[in-house]
């Protein structure tokens, strides 16, 4: 098989389910398993499918989960954990984060900006500085501490500490120590919805602020292909409304991620929401009232996008391998 690295990338409650239908047709159309990737880069959704793979479900499981379709006796895991209801969580408003009166930086934020300002980004320095949100991240997780002891294969969690805005790695950096829910948790508190989370002496926002994707972390992984599942990246060209904006600014930041790889001669395909599996996932990505429709949008244009790219050759078709 070959070394693949899988990088799932930010989205939500829809980047969950946008997840969910690109693993399942990668997994039905190559007979591929997501789980037996060499290293997993999640970034907040992302860090919640990475960690399911890692606990064991199958990518058709999630999908079957997401549509309340029967799960094989791997993926009843996801039940026992949560049930078969999807999470109902107050919509999201950009105009709240504006609306609130930010931190002001503290020094040893200061201090990265003037020690290592090509690492400093100002977007995401603003993010952390966002007033902190007031819905608990984690008792939205406090399933996955059924599965909290770190697993044994590469799972890279991607958060950002708040007193400094820096980019924080958890199971690269260290981050065996950090309780598996906590590290999760961490990825996936969006600045001024939910509230920081705190590990150790520091506390934590969405490593969504630092980059949606991070698939820059494989940089110098010796692999023979990674997959980038990036939900919040949008088709090229610039919207006026923010919620445009924010995915013209992923799929920018992805793309030099991307060039970055693709510079080391290592071949990456990326999926990201067409026309079609945007309308259906709209602008609040905390809802969960049309996710069936955007795991049907997904596991079909994902499946399309694949046949005509390098995954062909590098996987074959299903069943090639066994001949």
């Amino acid at each position: 098989m070959p070394r693949v690295g899988l990088v799932l990338g930010a989205g939500g409650v829809v980047g969950q389910a946008y997840h969910a239908g690109v693993l399942a047709a990668l997994e039905h159309d190559y007979d591929w398993d997501p789980r037996t990737a060499e290293v997993i880069v999640g970034t907040s959704a992302g860090s919640i499918t990475g960690s399911l793979l890692r606990s064991g479900v199958p990518a058709g499981d999630l999908a079957a989960w997401t549509v309340r379709a029967p799960l094989t006796d791997e993926g009843r895991l996801l039940a026992e954990m949560f049930g078969d209801t999807h999470p109902e969580l107050e919509p999201f408003r950009a105009r709240d984060l504006v609306l609130r009166r930010p931190r002001l930086p503290g020094p040893r934020m200061v201090l990265h900006a003037v020690r290592r300002p090509r690492e400093f980004r100002p977007l995401t320095a603003a993010a952390s500085l966002v007033a902190p949100g007031r819905h608990d991240i984690v008792e939205q997780l406090a399933a996955l501490g059924q599965a909290d002891s770190w697993p044994t294969g590469e799972l890279w969690i991607n958060a950002v500490r708040r007193h400094d805005g820096r980019h924080v790695v958890f199971g690269r950096d260290g981050g065996e120590d950090v309780p598996l829910h906590l590290a999760v948790a961490a990825s996936c508190s969006v600045p001024g919805y939910f509230a920081p989370v705190r590990i150790g002496r520091d506390t934590y926002v969405d490593g969504g602020a630092h980059s949606p994707t991070n698939a820059d972390l494989l940089a110098g992984r010796d692999l023979d292909l990674v997959i980038v599942v990036s939900p919040m990246s949008g088709p090229a060209g610039f919207s006026r409304d923010v919620y445009g904006a924010s995915r013209w600014h992923s799929a920018r930041l992805a793309a030099r991620e991307v060039a970055t790889l693709r510079l080391q001669g290592t071949p990456v395909v990326v999926f990201r929401p067409g026309r079609a599996e945007q309308e259906a996932m709209g602008n609040d990505f905390l809802s969960a009232q049309s996710v069936d429709r955007i795991v049907q949008e997904s596991f079909l244009a994902a499946g399309a996008h694949a046949a005509a790219s390098p995954l062909r050759d590098i996987m074959g078709r299903r069943g090639a391998l066994a001949s």
